[in-house]
């Protein structure tokens, strides 16, 4: 199956970045496809290089990146929100990329499944 994921939360605020995050991990781990990974309103957030959560706790941008590096997905921030919250491509981490909400209707028409983790 070919998975689309939206995500409109931020990293620390609600567990919906954690949840995608497992999600995509699980699925991924069962033979799915994610076809890509669109983060939407305050979900932008977890794609900015400038998060420094504490040693103990997870580094939730670090773990996007790793999935999206090792695994070819293409994770996309939608550019108004991300200029709303003061991201740009400077800013962004690796395995993120800024697009427009046309990728995310693209995603809607390509994906099998389009699952929403949001609070």
């Amino acid at each position: 199956m070919k998975f689309g994921i939206l995500i409109t939360e931020g990293p620390y605020q609600h567990e919906a970045s954690d949840s995608a995050y497992q999600f995509a991990k699980a699925a991924l781990a069962k033979g799915h496809e994610i076809l890509r990974v669109f983060f939407y309103q305050d979900g932008v957030l977890n794609s900015t290089k400038l998060m420094e959560p504490q040693a103990d706790d997870r580094h939730i941008q670090k773990q996007w990146s790793a999935l999206a590096t090792e695994n070819g997905i293409e994770f996309i921030v939608c550019v108004a929100a991300a200029k709303r919250r003061g991201i740009n491509d400077t800013v962004t981490a690796e395995g993120f990329k800024i697009g427009g909400l046309g990728m995310l209707t693209e995603l809607a028409i390509e994906a099998d499944r389009v699952v929403e983790f949001r609070a």
